[in-house]
């Protein structure tokens, strides 16, 4: 099964947990705090894998944990960092935000790599709160929680050029031609019911990857047939090869096939008309196909469409054609899958970016004060409730960040319940 479009879940590893100890060598008097600091919990890294083809493994794997840091231990000793999560995708992978829709990575090189979620720091110990105030203190930090996100991965295969065309014009017969690719071929529409690679190699020693996509019918990129699943995989080829049947068997005018397909490249992505594009009047072994073919071009009228009359199955034609297609290869740049903005090495660009809010207040229906937000939840994960000290500490950081205030100004009284998370706790005056 070709698997190209799939949702996970990632979370990175919570950091090792700080802890309270103390000096208790025979000849030091008075020893101090030595508590360790927790490890650093483990990266979600994605990692191309040349080998891989599909999405197939995420079909059965949608979450993806990793390991949290070692806790930290007596004589100051740092918990161990825990090792990343490597988790290998096929060349070709977009991974984006499911929430924002933000790109996260586009993964096209053996190899490469991205962090997808990172793992949280790792709790401070008790030695890193001794102030000479405080020379003994109880405090200890739990390990940071580790980034979560949904994240969707999708699939835009790696080709150099990309077959195009309604159904049943030839498309899988070519490119079993021109390569070693077996697609599977039929005398019935969508055949093809995913994208088939195959490496073409010319009589002059160049070689590309070349795609067969499955048919692409009027409105698909609404959705309507087999080809909106796939026109996603056209996006990173540099050449389109638009394959017409030239023979009009099946009563369809190749001028309005023509004309069709353009219109779905254009309402899918506006950029994929920059892209040079072949066309391929295919079937010219069959009755009636010269006179289509002239009334093709006097309908077309414009001489900067290159035209290449083939026969897939006698091969007529097919040698001249690769020999352009490897030519046009040479001299088009690759299509960058985002529009990058240009920007001189003298000018900053600054991006308006809202501030999330530290904390917000609301009411349960039972009159309980609930706290919630990013950085309050935070703080609460990373204090340690079994000791008053590491409370007491908390107790103050609310304070700073102005939520006893804000409470007083929605009108709580003392005693009233304040929820956070899954701690209750009471308004005092």
């Amino acid at each position: 099964m070709f698997v190209d479009q799939v949702k996970v879940f990632v979370k990175g590893g919570d950091g090792g947990n700080g802890i309270v100890a103390y000096r208790r060598e025979k000849y030091v008097p008075m020893g101090g705090p030595a508590g360790g600091d927790g490890g650093k919990g483990a990266d979600v890294i994605f990692e191309v894998e040349e080998g891989l083809r599909t999405l197939m493994d995420f079909r059965y794997q949608r979450h993806f944990k990793a390991k949290r840091g070692e806790h930290g231990m007596s004589k100051n000793q740092h918990g161990k960092n825990a090792e990343p999560m490597i988790v290998k995708v096929p060349p070709g992978t977009v991974v984006s935000d499911v929430n924002t829709g933000e790109v996260i990575a586009d993964l096209t090189q053996h190899g490469q790599r991205a962090i997808i979620a990172k793992g949280g720091r790792g709790g401070r110990g008790n030695s890193r709160f001794a102030t000479p105030a405080n020379p003994a203190p109880e405090i200890a930090e739990n390990g940071e929680p580790g980034q979560e996100r949904d994240i969707q991965l999708e699939l835009k295969v790696l080709a150099d050029v990309g077959l195009v065309g309604f159904p049943s014009v030839g498309k899988s017969t070519l490119l079993s031609v021109v390569s070693s690719a077996k697609p599977k071929i039929g005398e019935y529409h969508f055949t093809t019911i995913v994208p088939n690679l195959g490496v073409v190699e010319t009589e002059d020693g160049r070689s590309f990857v070349m795609a067969d996509l499955p048919g692409l019918i009027e409105g698909a990129h609404q959705g309507v047939g087999l080809g909106h699943q796939f026109l996603r995989h056209i996006e990173r080829t540099r050449v389109i090869v638009h394959v017409i049947d030239m023979s009009a068997l099946e009563g369809r005018d190749p001028y309005e096939d023509y004309l069709t397909i353009n219109e779905e490249l254009k309402e899918y992505n506006l950029r994929l008309t920059e892209r040079p594009q072949i066309v391929v009047a295919n079937k010219m072994d069959m009755p009636d196909a010269e006179e289509n073919l002239e009334a093709f071009k006097e309908k077309l009228n414009n001489d900067d469409v290159r035209i290449f009359p083939i026969s897939a199955v006698t091969r007529q034609g097919v040698r001249d054609l690769l020999f352009t297609v490897a030519d046009l290869i040479e001299t088009t740049p690759e299509f960058p899958m985002e529009i990058e903005e240009e920007v001189s090495d003298k000018r900053v660009v600054y991006r308006h970016e809202k501030a999330e809010n530290d904390f917000e207040l609301s009411r349960d229906p039972d009159g309980a004060w609930v706290i919630s937000g990013d950085k309050i939840e935070k703080l609460f994960k990373m204090t340690n409730l079994e000791r008053e000290e590491s409370i007491r500490r908390f107790s103050r950081q609310m304070r700073g960040m102005g939520i006893d205030d804000a409470l007083r100004e929605r009108g709580a009284k003392h005693g009233d319940t304040v929820r956070l998370m899954e701690f209750e706790f009471e308004f005092v005056e």
